[in-house]
């Protein structure tokens, strides 16, 4: 090791103080306990994407997709811990960004839960680009862009609705934006990624013909699939619940509301597709029940139960129609994460402004919301182009066309997901 890369590692070092009670939340010990079991709930979460993502693959890239899922969870956590949550939770002297408490050594239960919490939920912000970009990238890249996303860009972001758990305040914070649990935060975060590394990548082979036509490339395992969304449903009750930080009466209504949007979701996506005369296709329906339950993460706390009926419903809708628009516009999302998470999202964060619970349909609070909306764009989408572009031009991002026409799960892991029931042989490569 250089004496150049020691110096910087004792700077470093020397910005993370390692003893140092925690000026937030979780005083009380039922606190805790609370968040520690929605961290655990939030944690399950990453087994429903692996579940749902791996199933909406082709069989041969089942493995690699869930290693995916896996990497972006180990990967993401130790950058998350490293750099990530002093960005975005340490001091926040200028409404940008934090500016200590970095590699963090907590020595309060209140500080170590909350980061435990806030790592999942940067987790699931990077592994929403997983589903997305399934079926023709590398491993090794998309490793990289999990770490760039969870130490820089869901941070940076982050840092300015929920930052800090010290002291200081976002800037976006300081107008009055909402987005309770994360709508914007963590889901429409990790979608506009997602649409980065989409638009770099390109679509799947034959997924799209010359002539215009969009041909289907059907899910391997639906069963998988919809068992992967109830999993996510589950976790959804930490997801929103948790993000009280409080054992309080708020989190039964947080979960009421929480679960009527993601039914609603379901709905809204069934009554979209009878509409339009388009098959009731079990994947959009799974998806329109997620759809609900992104909406919801960002008002469930301030919102009555019909408002979080119709904004679920919405949701579902939203989330058939801008699938619909993708696939016009030729770009491949496996899994539907850009619709349901982005769109979605965005509409969800909308909601919390137009039905806040007393004071519905205020013209101002609609205008802070739309900035955050808009930032949350910029910034995500701007830096995950430019980290995915700068992948492309140094390591390669996109898998051999070859490997893609075989599969990558023999291609990326020498692994085969079904070795009694696929016919070619990783040998005959």
């Amino acid at each position: 090791m250089s004496r150049y890369t020691i110096r910087l590692l004792c700077v470093f070092l020397a910005m993370t103080p390692s003893v140092q009670a925690a000026e937030g939340p979780l005083t009380e010990p039922a606190d805790i306990v609370w968040v520690s079991l929605s961290a655990a709930l939030v944690f399950f979460m990453q087994a429903g994407f692996a579940l749902l993502e791996g199933g909406a693959a082709r069989a041969k890239n089942a493995v690699n997709v869930i290693m995916k899922n896996y990497g972006d969870l180990c990967f993401g956590l130790l950058a998350f811990w490293l750099v990530g949550f002093g960005l975005m939770f340490g001091s926040n002297s200028s409404g940008w960004f934090g500016t200590d408490h970095f590699a963090i050594d907590a020595s309060q239960g209140s500080e170590a839960v909350f980061f435990i919490f806030q790592a999942m939920f940067a987790a699931t912000a990077a592994t929403i680009v997983s589903g997305a970009v399934s079926e023709r990238m590398r491993f090794g890249p998309y490793v990289i862009g999990s770490i760039g996303i969870t130490a820089l860009i869901y941070p940076v972001f982050g840092s300015w609705v929920w930052g800090s758990f010290y002291s200081g305040s976002g800037w976006l914070a300081d107008l009055g934006f909402i987005d309770f649990a994360g709508s914007t935060v963590v889901h429409s975060v990790g979608a506009w990624c997602a649409l980065a590394a989409v638009l770099v990548l390109g679509p799947r082979l034959g997924r799209y013909g010359t002539d215009g036509t969009t041909h289907d490339i059907p899910a391997h395992n639906l069963p998988l699939a919809a068992l992967g969304v109830f999993v996510l449903w589950l976790g959804w009750f930490g997801f929103n619940g948790g993000s009280t930080l409080a054992a309080s009466g708020a989190v039964g209504s947080i979960l009421m509301n929480t679960n009527l949007a993601g039914a609603a979701g379901a709905v809204g996506a069934v009554l979209t597709l009878t509409v339009g005369r388009r098959p009731l296709a079990a994947m959009t329906i799974l998806n329109g029940a997620l759809a609900g339950l992104v909406a919801i993460t960002a008002g469930c706390a301030t919102m009555t139960a019909p408002y979080a009926v119709l904004t679920g419903l919405v949701g579902g809708c939203v989330m058939v129609l801008s699938t619909l628009a993708l696939n016009r516009l030729k770009i491949d999302d496996v899994v539907g994460a850009i619709p349901v998470h982005g769109f979605a999202g965005a509409w969800g964060t909308l909601a919390a402004g137009l039905f806040y619970s007393g004071d519905l349909f205020n013209a101002d609070r609609l205008i802070v919301q739309l900035t955050g909306i808009g930032a949350a764009f910029a910034w995500a989408f701007s830096t995950s182009l430019l980290l995915f572009l700068a992948l492309r031009l140094t390591v390669g991002i996109r898998a051999d066309t070859l490997h893609e026409q075989h599969g990558l799960d023999y291609t990326e892991h020498a692994d085969i997901g079904y070795p009694e029931f696929q016919s070619s042989r990783p040998g005959q490569l």
